[in-house]
């Protein structure tokens, strides 16, 4: 079921309207895309717990605008440099037909099962938690999941390796050799192994040599 934002036609523009919107607790945006550009105007505080969803960054919503419904996506907001207000935001329209490029959250499972961390005493580094995607609207994952289960200590995970939902492929700047996890030693345990092996050196260096054996006396 798709996501709903409702939104009325703006028709005062300009830096003055926008922030007589905004004392109004309403939040000046656009839609672009297919056909003219339109200047609208939302709730903020629907919006606001809106955009503290991780679905709505990542699904095809449906805008809800002067009572007709169009389908979306969000590609920018604003937010006030310290208060908990959003200054703008822009949907785009989506075309069913056309590929859209998206930047999709990674959910990483399995990870207390993994041999690196079950076994190896390792922890996961993710070294990315979002993936930039190509497919139809009716594709669009609102999430893509990264099974850690057998990755062992000292090993990743691969963009090559996630299982990617049917019409779904990887786009952006990415390549298949881009690590997404790995299981690393915690930095804690390898300086202590080696202040432990520092340590065994010295002492064993510091150690008196043995004694040397008695010379036998020869016999007359």
């Amino acid at each position: 079921m798709a996501i709903e934002i409702t939104a009325t036609t703006r028709k005062a523009q300009g830096t003055g309207a926008s922030r007589r919107l905004r004392k109004a607790n309403l939040v000046p945006g656009i839609v672009y895309g297919t056909g003219e550009a339109a200047m609208i105007e939302l709730d903020h505080n629907t919006l606001y717990y809106a955009l503290r969803k991780e679905a709505f960054h990542a699904s095809v919503l449906s805008l809800n605008l002067d009572g007709k419904k169009q389908d979306v996506l969000l590609r920018a907001f604003q937010m006030h440099p310290f208060r908990q207000q959003v200054q703008h935001i822009d949907f785009q329209r989506v075309d069913a037909k056309k590929k859209i490029h998206m930047k999709i959250p990674l959910h990483f499972i399995n990870a207390d099962i993994a041999p690196g961390v079950k076994t190896g005493g390792g922890i996961i580094s993710h070294v990315l938690n979002e993936l930039e995607i190509a497919c139809l609207a009716a594709d669009l994952p609102t999430a893509i999941e990264v099974d850690l289960a057998n990755l062992d200590l000292g090993h990743s995970i691969h963009v090559s390796d996630i299982k990617l939902p049917k019409g779904v492929e990887v786009a952006g700047h990415h390549h298949a050799t881009d690590a997404v996890a790995t299981v690393q030693v915690p930095r804690g345990h390898v300086e202590a192994a080696a202040e432990a092996a520092a340590a065994a050196d010295a002492s064993a260096a510091a150690a008196p040599a043995p004694a040397a054996a008695p010379a036998a006396t020869a016999k007359k």
